[in-house]
């Protein structure tokens, strides 16, 4: 899948919002989640992520390709979930662990996946790269 299948990244003054993309198999024919899952390796849970402070000292810092999640339906798919973009992670969503309805529910506000802070030199070319609403919806056209 590409990433404009998995999720979208909401940019707010330099954070970004990770959430499902509208057109994600998840959202789409009925599926249900079974479980998320924000233990990527047997060394690495997202859910271990511990910030603290101004400089957001402790938290894991992600690359474009590094897995948020794992979210599996009860039809036996299985999807990885990625961050998208470089920066640290502030925030992961555990409210989704015990409420994965909210996730299909409300997926672009409380259902989110997870808050990144790209680095500050980087944020101007993040957010001009991120599509709007218009060409996201001419992409899904496209397909």
């Amino acid at each position: 899948f590409s990433q404009i299948q998995h999720n979208n990244c909401i940019s707010f003054c330099r954070i970004c919002v990770i959430t499902l993309a509208e057109a994600h198999p998840l959202l789409q024919n009925g599926k249900t989640i079974k479980s998320i899952n924000y233990q990527i390796s047997a060394n690495c849970s997202r859910l271990q992520n511990k910030v603290s402070g101004k400089s957001k000292r402790g938290a894991q810092f992600l690359t474009e390709l590094a897995p948020l999640c794992r979210i599996s339906s009860s039809d036996g798919e299985e999807y990885t979930i990625y961050s998208c973009i470089r920066g640290r992670l502030i925030e992961v969503n555990e409210n989704i662990l015990s409420n994965p309805a909210i996730l299909q529910e409300k997926p672009s506000t409380e259902g989110y996946i997870a808050v990144v802070l790209p680095k500050f030199e980087e944020s101007k070319s993040i957010t001009q790269g991120l599509l709007t609403q218009k060409e996201y919806e001419e992409v899904l056209l496209k397909r």
